[in-house]
């Protein structure tokens, strides 16, 4: 038990994130127990004690960065919180030296918070993957891992199987579910001559395919390898404060040994380092990307890093997916046209009565079809199911799937078509000339068109789509307020339906029938032109482009956890009107950044060139230097109530 307790405790602190997370609370709970007291119980013995101790637990992390920087021969700015700390204790200034090594400490934690991102997102991939694949060897089925299927092989790919290979179906029908892959709903029909992707779920019927691509070559490692690179690419980027160092360190390092030399003043060259110490500035870039990031996250918008918060206020052009992000992401029925037949069948209600010679409306059209698709799990069928919620539904005798042309059923001694043209031709039904121009019209505006049939008539056509989101053009609108004015959609999906929507959606841009390289590609062609590129959507499809973006956005609840976790923003509860928030809020956190810079360095060179002076001690400059620190932080502090 005792070694376990042990060993956890090892391990805690090791982990970098978790050490400083203990440190920076350890302490900050021993300047708190100091303050405490000495105030409270005027122990200032005690004070001074607790004072030493929260200097020693923050500084001793800080300590031995600064001696692994010096070992790899650069000067940090952890070496001048280091000997300012040491400084402030030697001249008895032992508050100023906690204080700056715990404001240093907290600042440090909260920018690795804030900055970790975790890899997490390739397991998330990987499970996307088939674990056996069934080949096709010697007139015998073989079951092999998918790494041991050769080019060429045939693959056995079977009802509700996912595909474990790139390649081209050689026998069989069936419809694929390819969302992984194109992000898109609607499950594709495939047949003889088709490409099917690995990682995609084969649904109702048996597939004979050709391996193309296979291991590290299909479409699913591809997109594995792509993430992996577009993150190595995403090295974080140097903070002011860092790169200021450079020059600042050695430069009140060496001002502070020249002053003592030439005045023979040990306490002016302590005041220095003490005084120079730049704690508003430590903490100037951190207390503005916590504040925020809180305050994009009570608006429902989630940031991952204060480089991302950053850069969202420089977006120069947007790419956003169609499917689950401008659109629902789940079809419903659209239009209901209903058909005049020839001879118009008595219609039958659900209780059993005959109302012959009735008027057929939209509701019988929906009632029937749904009566056929009760059965299907095709996601067709849910949308004409859904539609139907609430209609008197007769019940299916019988139901047959006729993959990729519809199902038929019986119900109440009628029998019931829904599906394609070629399904009304195997059941004998004619296809009038209206029932044409409705499936070219309903096509033509970018929707899957299905036929109703109801004993041997066609009575019905519907149109099912994927439907614009209601806050798209609102979001539109204000991220032409924001000016942004470069926006492209990029999708998966067929040129035909994508035109449609975007020019419901007011999208001049379209770039469609795109396969997860394809949106990569387009988001480097964006950066190519010299754009700061934001790229929105959900999918696992968008991975790579969500990763190679400057700025990555992932829908939240609709979103996959694959995009959410390659992402930088996360739009949570669905919310477009979040996308021109997040980007207010980030031009709003990068004045206050610039704000808090400019206040730590003007107090900075104001005290240091008062102390060379003569005009400012140790006392009168602490008070301006906390002054400058209570400044920063309430300024960055205010944008929590913008």
């Amino acid at each position: 038990m005792r070694k376990r307790v042990v060993s956890n405790i090892l391990a805690y602190w090791n982990h970098p994130k978790k050490r400083r997370e203990l440190i920076t609370a350890v302490s900050g709970a021993l300047i708190v127990l100091a303050l405490a007291a000495g105030w409270l119980f005027g122990l200032q013995g005690v004070r001074t004690a607790l004072m030493l101790a929260a200097a020693v637990v923050a500084g001793a992390d800080i300590a031995v960065r600064a001696w692994n920087s010096l070992r790899n021969r650069h000067v940090s700015i952890e070496l001048l919180v280091t000997i300012a700390s040491i400084g402030a204790i030697a001249i008895g200034e032992v508050w100023e030296a906690a204080a700056v090594t715990f404001l240093f400490a907290l600042g440090g934690y909260l920018e690795a918070r804030t900055l970790s991102r975790t890899r997490e997102v390739l397991q998330g991939l990987l499970e996307l993957a088939p674990t056996t694949a069934l080949v096709l060897r010697d007139g015998e089925q073989v079951e092999v891992s998918p790494r041991e299927v050769q080019k060429g092989e045939t693959v056995i790919i079977k009802p509700g199987a996912k595909i474990p290979v790139d390649g081209q179906v050689i026998d069989g029908r069936s419809a694929v579910d390819e969302s992984a892959i194109t992000g898109e709903p609607m499950p594709e029909e495939k047949s003889v001559g088709d490409a099917v992707y690995a990682g995609t779920v084969n649904q109702a019927g048996l597939l004979k395919v050709r391996a193309e691509g296979v291991g590290a070559d299909t479409t699913l490692a591809r997109i594995i390898r792509r993430v992996e690179e577009a993150q190595e690419e995403k090295a974080p980027t140097q903070r002011f404060i860092e790169r200021f160092a450079r020059w600042y360190t050695p430069a009140i390092i060496v001002l502070s040994i020249v002053a003592g030399l030439i005045s023979r003043d040990i306490e002016l060259a302590l005041t220095l380092l003490v005084i120079g110490c730049p704690g508003a500035l430590v903490i100037s870039t951190p207390i503005s990307v916590v504040a925020g990031i809180g305050r994009a996250a009570r608006g429902g918008i989630l940031i991952k890093g204060g480089e991302y918060l950053e850069n969202a206020g420089k977006i120069s052009a947007l790419a956003v997916d169609k499917t689950g992000t401008l659109t629902e992401g789940r079809p419903r029925v659209t239009d209901v046209v209903v058909l005049e037949p020839a001879a118009q069948p008595a219609l039958v209600a659900a209780g059993g009565a005959a109302v012959l010679d009735a008027p057929l409306a939209g509701q019988d059209v929906l009632r029937w079809a749904a009566a056929a698709e009760m059965g299907s799990e095709h996601p067709l069928a849910d949308a004409i199911t859904r539609a139907a919620e609430g209609l008197d539904i007769p019940q299916a005798d019988t139901f047959d799937t006729i993959t990729g042309r519809g199902v038929r059923a019986e119900a109440l001694g009628r029998e019931i078509g829904v599906g394609t043209p070629e399904l009304m031709a195997d059941l004998g039904v004619p296809v009038s000339v209206e029932a044409e121009a409705a499936l070219a019209r309903l096509r033509g505006e970018g929707k899957t068109a299905v036929l109703v049939s109801l004993d041997g008539e066609a009575i019905g056509v519907l149109g099912i789509a994927d439907t614009l989101r209601e806050a798209v053009p609102e979001m539109m609108r204000r991220l032409e307020q924001a000016g942004l004015r470069r926006i492209v959609m990029l999708t998966g999906d067929d040129h035909q339906t994508a035109q449609a929507i975007a020019a419901e959606a007011g999208v001049s841009e379209v770039r469609a029938g795109l396969l997860p390289d394809d949106k990569l590609d387009a988001i480097r062609a964006l950066q190519r032109e010299g754009h700061v590129v934001a790229m929105v959507g959900d999918g696992i499809n968008d991975a790579p482009a969500l990763a190679a973006a400057d700025i990555g956005i992932a829908m939240g609840a609709a979103g996959t956890d694959i995009a959410i976790e390659t992402a930088d923003i996360a739009l949570m509860a669905d919310d477009l009107l979040k996308l021109p928030e997040a980007i207010r809020v980030s031009k709003a956190t990068l004045r206050n950044i610039r704000q808090n810079v400019v206040i730590a360095l003007l107090t900075v060179g104001a005290l240091l060139a008062g102390v060379l002076l003569g005009e400012v001690h140790m006392a009168g400059g602490m008070l301006v230097h906390e002054a400058s620190v209570m400044i920063v932080i309430l300024n960055g502090m205010r944008l929590l109530r913008e």
